[in-house]
């Protein structure tokens, strides 16, 4: 039987590209300033915000385009880590941090299997 888990791969990789561009162009779009305020009521500093923004807006594309996807699953995966620590794990699993932890699930395996199908990492491996 033929596996299919490349083609899986490229959907996990391009999908939660598209989640985590549109957080961080929404970050912008919907005011900067109050994301700085909620970090701030967090106790993270509000300058951090802008930074998650650019993080998850350059993350999300190089998933999408499967630049580097190794690199930026690992550093999407941080930014949800400190995102369920933080701001949601006093919110309970139900209604609270379980999308982050699909996310994050979904992160972990880019991270740890890497995903060439239609990327442009694949245009810097060697051919086995």
């Amino acid at each position: 039987m033929k596996s299919y888990a490349s083609a899986g791969t490229l959907i996990i990789r391009v999908i939660l590209g598209i989640i985590f561009l549109a957080h961080g162009l929404d970050k912008f779009g919907s005011g900067i300033g109050n994301i700085e305020g909620f970090f701030e009521s967090l106790g993270i500093p509000a300058f951090m915000a802008s930074v998650v923004a650019i993080i998850e807006i350059v993350g999300g594309i190089a998933l999408i385009l499967g630049f580097a996807t190794r690199i930026a699953s690992v550093i999407l995966g941080i930014v949800l880590i400190v995102a369920i620590v933080q701001a949601k794990l006093g919110m309970g699993f139900l209604n609270g941090y379980e999308l982050d932890v699909a996310l994050l699930a979904m992160a972990a395996h880019l991270a740890l299997s890497g995903s060439s199908l239609l990327s442009v990492d694949s245009l810097f491996t060697k051919k086995r």
